[in-house]
């Protein structure tokens, strides 16, 4: 593709990447410090992770990653739980119920994020070709078979599946086949997303026993669901690479190794970050400011005039 092309699309990587952690850290971080902690984020995670994999670095060749299980969604999910250890819980968390805002529009984000995802996967063969078709039609069975899986899950365990978590579980899914969108076949693809609803509504549920509040579970459905594909990419690949089903069981060893190096060096560079703007700007407002909420004192306006 033209270099434009190819600039322009790695820059919507770039700028997706340090966004999906702002999900973690909800209604608690001062904006100017947020500001910040991305800038410098993308400068020392996310950019060197990329082109370890991407960029003829040590993983290039070795750990699969299609579209970005490891680069976008281990980096951002693992990193969204070590920055909380800064900014700790909002007021009310594990007390309150706090309520999702409106699910309508919730779903049809979920419709926004899925068409967009095709996009995100199948413009990762960097072709117009068989395998960008691949990734395209494993992006459309991978959501949909987590969102049924998810549904099962919740209905399973709270005794009604809800909407919002039908959308969850389509997120996750989308989630994991990233890393395996052209590695896989379309049943395959099945199978990745019936696992990662499992898997990720597991962890999500284990939220709370854990204590930790991460508002919109980025680390459950992305971290989780990133690491769930990466190595369900080691177990499944048949296209362009061999996975353990196809007799090749070192790759699933290569997608353990890619994703727990990403894990370490994202966590302890996410927590350096964090421990010098805590120190130097400060991270969590005030509790006045998080009581009047933060639309209004970082940025003197309300989402609603009613």
């Amino acid at each position: 593709i033209p270099t434009y092309a190819f600039v322009a699309f790695q820059g919507m990587f770039a700028i997706i990447t340090p966004a999906l952690i702002s999900g973690a850290v909800v209604g608690r971080i001062k904006f100017k410090s947020y500001i910040a902690f991305i800038t410098l984020w993308s400068l020392i995670v996310y950019a060197p992770v990329c082109h370890w994999v991407w960029g003829g670095g040590f993983l290039t060749g070795e750990a699969l990653d299609f579209a970005g299980g490891t680069v976008v969604h281990i980096t951002s999910g693992i990193s969204a739980l070590a920055i909380l250890v800064f900014l700790g819980k909002r007021k009310g968390y594990g007390v309150d119920v706090i309520k999702p805002h409106n699910v309508t529009l919730t779903l049809i984000g979920t419709g926004l994020l899925w068409f967009g995802w095709f996009g995100f996967n199948a413009g990762s063969a960097l072709a117009a070709n068989e395998i960008a078709a691949l990734a395209f039609i494993t992006t459309f069975v991978a959501p949909a078979a987590a969102g049924l899986s998810w549904m099962a899950a919740e209905w399973w365990g709270t005794g009604k599946p809800t909407a919002l978590g039908f959308a969850t579980g389509i997120l996750a899914g989308l989630v994991a086949i990233t890393p395996a969108a052209g590695f896989v076949t379309p049943m395959a693809a099945i199978a990745i997303g019936v696992i990662a609803g499992f898997v990720c509504y597991s962890a999500v549920m284990m939220k709370g026993k854990l204590g930790y509040d991460d508002s919109l579970d980025v680390f459950g459905v992305h971290g989780v669901g990133g690491t769930t594909g990466a190595l369900l990419t080691g177990v499944f690949a048949t296209v362009g690479a061999a996975g353990l089903l196809s007799g090749n069981s070192h790759q699933l060893f290569l997608q353990f190794e890619g994703a727990a190096i990403t894990m370490v060096y994202a966590v302890v560079c996410t927590i350096g970050i964090g421990f010098v703007l805590d120190k130097t700007l400060g991270l969590k407002v005030s509790v006045s400011e998080e009581n009047i909420g933060l639309d209004q004192t970082q940025h003197g306006e309300k989402g609603y005039n009613f």
